[in-house]
């Protein structure tokens, strides 16, 4: 009997919803305190998933992570609203191999908690966030089925149970296993219903392996997708490597008819309907059984005067990519950092011949406390820094990418170590303690080379010179000047610091890939750039002989934004 011959049967239809930089391809690139920081194409996605499903009368089960539920708790009860199931994943995306079964335990409490919460709905079944349950991780059945969920759809099943829903038994009762279809392709067993095979695999191979499987098996169909797989245009990660970037965007353009065929051709349902669970509200909770969740951490900073007065000054140039990530991570950091900071912003955009510009008003313009400018051309990013340190009216300035390749959060223990005697806190990722993560090569060679070079030439011996994220002292800073207005002049600055007696201290930073947007540098030529300075540095420091006289440069520069020198 085929697939067609059987009216009224009905399948299982899950979907994963998650964003497009939560996704497995990226997690070693993007971790998960870093979620917040991104622009959320989370409900365009969803709602592309519900308008679908409404289209061909389906109905799924939608499973998501306690994070999603805490932070879009609107794009949830949507899909309630449509008369779908929510089931939830972990708080975080994390594979079973990372978590203690304390920890496990905790997790999938907070997990549920924030997901029920968000939809008033009872939670009655869970799907791991990352990978796959293994046999030898039957565990964390027994301890879904301790924290009372009917049934799970985590199990990478042995092939005497590929695709059939079972209950498991164990110590704290069962609870019912739905695992995702293994199909039949070319004579072997695998999980490839849906998600990356859907997509990469030819249409017709699928199409014939479930017909084949239907045909075969009483039991129904367990297909799943992802909801940021219906959108072909979304944000790239530019530190994806290329095999991450087949696996995340090859097809995407293809995927809703790929999935539309399914729906039209088959019936789906929920998880909860085929095991006849009626849907519950949740259930009441005392205030004094939420989970306690630390906070976030911060190192005590004393200032007799109050908050300390701090301006961020940040150079863009060409950053459209990047400037919604920019906004969410500084707005964070504000934040986290109210009761420390007397916070204000420069951001100078360097000639930029994209939309940074407009991106930056729109983002920024209102805003107060933020002041923007703009160079008549591109200068190069010293001349960026050097624009925006002299309208620095605050006892202190810290420099940063617009990449947020350094997380402004470390300034909190750099400002720890702004003693009375010192000058400049410099950011190193090659310190002993310092991490650089997912770092390219060159990056990595070209500090470290360059490192070598400038400790042979200058007084303070860094582990890194190139480092852009930086600490000052407004007295430090005033009237600075650089022969060299690019890449390289980022290091003159802290050389000419060096040279005029100006104490330095490094912090062990954290360096991460640039996740969105290019990088700028051209490398032969900074590297280039990088063995003239030092020369120059060599003969200034030994033979007494002066840094060039900076390039004049053109005078003309655009402001916008509120006045931020008032009162200080």
């Amino acid at each position: 009997m085929t697939a067609e011959q059987k009216p009224g049967r009905k399948h299982i239809l899950t979907v994963v919803v998650e964003d497009y930089f939560q996704v497995g391809a990226f997690s070693h690139l993007i971790p998960n305190g870093y979620w917040g920081r991104f622009e959320t194409n989370l409900e365009r996605h969803t709602e592309r998933v519900l308008s679908l499903f409404a289209e061909t009368d389906s109905r799924a089960t939608f499973f998501t992570c306690g994070w999603v539920a805490d932070n879009h708790p609107r794009i949830l009860r949507k899909i309630v609203d449509a008369g779908h199931e929510i089931a939830c994943q972990n708080y975080f995306h994390h594979p079973i191999g990372e978590l203690s079964h304390d920890d496990f335990a905790k997790d999938i409490r907070r997990s549920r908690i924030a997901v029920e919460d968000a939809t008033g709905q009872r939670v009655e079944g869970f799907r791991i966030g990352r990978g796959w349950i293994g046999p030898k991780d039957l565990w964390a059945l027994d301890a879904l089925a301790e924290a009372g969920f009917k049934y799970d759809s985590s199990l990478h099943a042995p092939l005497a149970l590929q695709g059939v829903v079972h209950k498991h038994r164990g110590p704290f009762g069962s609870i019912v296993e739905v695992p995702v279809s293994r199909l039949s392709v070319m004579g072997r067993p695998l999980l490839v219903c849906g998600g990356n095979y859907l997509r990469q695999f030819p249409a017709w191979l699928l199409q014939k392996s479930v017909e084949d499987w239907i045909a075969e098996n009483n039991d129904p169909l367990v297909l799943y997708f992802h909801s940021w797989e219906l959108e072909a245009d979304q944000p790239k990660i530019a530190a994806a490597s290329l095999l991450q970037r087949l696996r995340h965007y090859r097809n995407l353009d293809g995927m809703a008819e790929k999935v539309r065929f399914y729906l039209e051709r088959y019936k789906f349902q929920t998880i909860a309907e085929h095991l006849d669970l009626a849907l519950q509200p949740a259930a009441p909770r005392p205030l004094d059984d939420l989970p306690v969740e630390a906070e976030n951490w911060v190192p005590e900073i004393r200032s007799d005067a109050g908050k300390i007065p701090l301006t961020l000054v940040i150079p863009c140039y060409n950053e459209a990519e990047t400037l919604p990530y920019l906004e969410k991570t500084l707005a964070r950091f504000a934040e986290k950092g109210d009761s420390i900071f007397d916070l204000y912003c420069i951001l100078v955009d360097d000639g930029s011949s994209d939309e940074t510009w407009d991106l930056l008003h729109k983002a920024f313009g209102t805003l107060d406390r933020f002041q923007l400018l703009r160079h008549d051309g591109n200068r190069g990013i010293a001349a960026a820094l050097i624009t925006g340190l002299g309208q620095v009216q605050t006892e202190f300035a810290a420099t940063l990418d617009a990449d947020c390749t350094f997380a402004p959060d470390q300034i909190f223990e750099m400002m720890a170590l702004m003693g009375d005697d010192v000058d400049v806190v410099a950011a190193s990722p090659a310190h002993a303690q310092g991490v650089m993560h997912a770092v390219p090569a060159w990056r990595s060679f070209l500090s470290r080379g360059s490192a070598f070079m400038y400790r042979c030439v200058l007084r303070h011996k860094l582990t890194s010179y190139t480092s852009c994220f930086r600490l000052y002292r407004r007295d430090a800073i005033e009237g600075i000047t650089v022969c060299d207005p690019g890449f390289c002049g980022v290091t003159e600055i802290l050389g000419r610091m060096d040279l005029a007696g100006r104490r330095i201290v490094e912090y062990p930073a954290v360096l991460e890939t640039r996740l969105l947007g290019q990088s700028k540098i051209r490398v032969f030529r900074t590297i280039a750039g990088h063995l003239r300075l030092a020369f120059r540095l060599a003969k200034q420091r030994w033979l007494g002989r002066p840094l060039p006289e900076p390039e004049p440069m053109a005078s003309e520069m655009q402001t916008a934004g509120a006045d931020h020198n008032d009162g200080r």
